[in-house]
């Protein structure tokens, strides 16, 4: 009978574990894919856009596989001139930008793919002392802090003025040339009678005592494309998956501020606000709700568009409408929630 050392048993033992041991240990680990960085310019910072912020506060962009390299242009023209000159990736601007440069003859136009809202976020706030209740005809012979000329907030407080029979520059001052964050702290010093702009800077004034928010512009406006994600016309096809990728983020964004209440909301965007007090953006929040800011899902209107581009021809900024064929697409939204199903 054959007997075996169990000196070269135990040696045997140790060798095999040893192995093992380094085949474990030599197991390449699960590596994640990385990131892609995606820069994105957004036009203002304002609780108007709470849904994007939520998508970026709970890590939606990040499941998506993304990276967002967040800056504010302060200006839909800004915004745009970003996009155009490929320092960005995707612009969130209002539509008017896109009409503007199209009709320029730009070779590579820019192209909205999801709308986040659908009007404007603005409201008109009256000085202290201003008569009350407020009605239309008081603003006759005051200023008012506007916005840029050809912009659609400036715009469409020109359609609202004359959807109440006032002529705008006849009837009543508009401040135009004050840049967009300036405006407020140029009211509370003093200038003007009423000012047309986005929260939080309205409630801010009210709660210096300033004056009173007496007007929604949104509602005043009705329902037309405002603020939509636009990229460069050659994206869509070299980008398509990263566009569907982000688009499913906002889609969660927004889905989540349907689901959560005004003070879940403003607890999850409030280190984009890190000036407002929670109750104030709370308080902003619902106010957006209530006048249905946010449209169910992010696809481009093109019924919007259309009103949109009505308010330009009114405004005298725009001769002709262009279809929404070709400065808009639905394509995206649709893939992103079909893979979302």
């Amino acid at each position: 009978m054959l007997r075996v050392n169990p000196r070269l048993l135990r040696a045997a033992a140790l060798v095999v574990t040893a192995c093992l041991g380094i085949a474990v240990l030599g197991a390449a680990p699960a590596v994640a894919a990385p990131l892609i960085t995606v820069r994105l310019s957004e036009v203002v910072r304002s609780i108007f856009y709470a849904p994007m912020y939520v998508s970026l506060a709970k890590g939606f962009f990040e499941e998506e596989g993304l990276k967002i390299d967040l800056s504010t242009a302060w200006g839909a023209d800004k915004g745009a001139a970003a996009l155009v000159s490929g320092s960005v990736d995707i612009g969130f601007f209002g539509p008017e930008a896109s009409v503007y440069i199209y009709n320029q003859g730009a070779p590579d136009p820019l192209i909205g793919f999801a709308q986040l809202t659908q009007m404007d976020g603005s409201f008109m706030l009256a000085r202290t002392g201003m008569p009350e209740p407020f009605k239309w005809e008081d603003v006759k012979g005051k200023t008012i802090i506007g916005a840029r000329l050809g912009g659609v907030p400036q715009m469409v407080l020109e359609w609202v003025l004359k959807k109440h029979g006032i002529k705008p520059f006849e009837d009543v001052n508009i401040v135009t040339s004050l840049a967009f964050a300036a405006a407020p702290g140029a009211f509370a010093g003093g200038m003007g009678d009423y000012i047309a702009q986005f929260e939080p800077a309205m409630t801010e004034l009210e709660l210096q005592g300033v004056g009173k928010i007496v007007a929604s512009m949104g509602v005043e406006g009705g329902e037309i494309a405002y603020t939509v994600f636009h990229v460069r016309r050659s994206q869509l096809t070299r980008d398509r998956d990263m566009l569907i990728r982000f688009t499913r983020a906002i889609i969660k964004g927004m889905r989540w501020v349907e689901e959560h209440t005004s003070e879940e909301i403003a607890e999850t965007v409030a280190p984009y606000f890190p000036d407002t007090d929670l109750d104030v953006l709370a308080r902003i929040v619902q106010r957006y709700r209530d006048q249905g800011t946010w449209p169910k899902t992010p696809e481009p209107s093109a019924a919007g568009f259309a009103r949109l581009q009505e308010i330009m021809i009114e405004a005298g900024e725009l001769e002709a409408q262009v279809p929404a064929s070709i400065l808009q697409t639905q394509d995206i939204v649709r893939a992103a929630l079909e893979s979302l199903k």
